[in-house]
């Protein structure tokens, strides 16, 4: 059995309107101004429309999008995001964690719970607004969609899980283990409490998610944020994934014109492949050509 999950994360899409009075605050302001100084000139929305057409081309098993859809979480950009969400494909292939832009301030978070909801039902779910963690089971993958987007003050990009959500990771591990289930774990941040991550940006509770993993395993941990292709590991007594070891895995932003090829825009096309009791995760790279508008095969990602 094999099941591959087309990866894609912080999309950005632009361009970023102009908060009004109502949604004025001092961090969307500072965020748009940053937006105009920078990340306007590297969102590029045409290449975005062409790589999701590409990933759409690949027909995957399912479609995970890890956060970081919007800029600043004004209500007319998650209409916005609704609508792009819908172009990955059905919401019951496509499954989405929120990131620090899509949770960017606290009056933000009742319309990001209300908007994603189609993407983040798990299993046996009512419809309604968004809830972490949760379960969508598809053939023998488990899919975990953790949400690690809290308001921060200006300036900090964090991430937190919190008590709740740890508490109830482990058992979801440790159950879809049982069954023999490939789990792997979507979210923002990369949960790492030593990486690459810069100060204030990362996972403040990386440490206890770590025990969790350690505890309870996982085979494979998907992630945006850094808008950087990386791979790291963590262990766990517990994974199935041959070699012992979980690969922590980071997309670039889907919608980054970069020349250097670590932050040039992409997406995975990551596999997962039973091996006996065992499984093996591989992935391949898609995503823009160097000097070129074209979306391709990529350099490998060893995993």
């Amino acid at each position: 059995m094999s099941f591959t999950i087309a990866h894609l994360s912080d999309a950005h899409l632009s361009p970023a309107p102009f908060p009004g009075l109502r949604e004025m605050r001092l961090k969307r302001f500072m965020g748009y101004v940053n937006w105009k100084r920078g990340r306007e000139r590297l969102n590029d929305m045409p290449m975005l429309s062409r790589l999701v057409a590409d990933l759409r081309a690949h027909q995957p098993d399912h479609v995970a999008m890890t956060g970081d859809i919007v800029n600043i979480a004004l209500a007319l950009e998650f209409q916005r995001a609704a609508v792009w969400m819908r172009t990955l494909g059905d919401p019951a292939d496509v499954s989405f964690t929120p990131g620090n832009h899509d949770a960017y301030v606290h009056d933000a978070l009742d319309g990001l719970a209300r908007t994603f909801g189609p993407w983040t039902q798990g299993d046996g779910a009512a419809p309604g607004p968004s809830r972490f963690p949760y379960l969508r089971v598809r053939g023998e993958v488990a899919l975990i969609g953790l949400n690690s987007g809290v308001p921060t003050a200006p300036l900090l990009a964090s991430g937190r899980l919190g008590a709740a959500q740890l508490a109830a990771l482990g058992p979801m591990l440790q159950e879809t283990g049982a069954r023999g289930l490939a789990r792997v774990i979507l979210i923002h941040h990369p949960p790492l409490s030593h990486g690459p991550t810069p100060p204030l940006r990362g996972l403040n509770d990386a440490v206890a998610f770590e025990r969790v993993l350690e505890l309870h395993g996982a085979e494979a941990i998907l992630h945006g944020h850094t808008h950087k292709r990386m791979v790291n590991y963590l262990p766990s007594r517990a994974t199935r994934r041959e070699g012992g070891l979980v690969p922590v895995i980071g997309v670039p932003s889907a919608s980054a014109a970069s020349r250097d090829s670590r932050l040039r825009a992409a997406y995975y096309l990551i596999r997962l492949e039973r091996a006996g009791p065992q499984w093996r995760v591989s992935a391949r790279v898609r995503g823009m050509m160097p000097d070129t508008s074209e979306i391709d095969e990529r350099e490998s990602l060893a995993i």
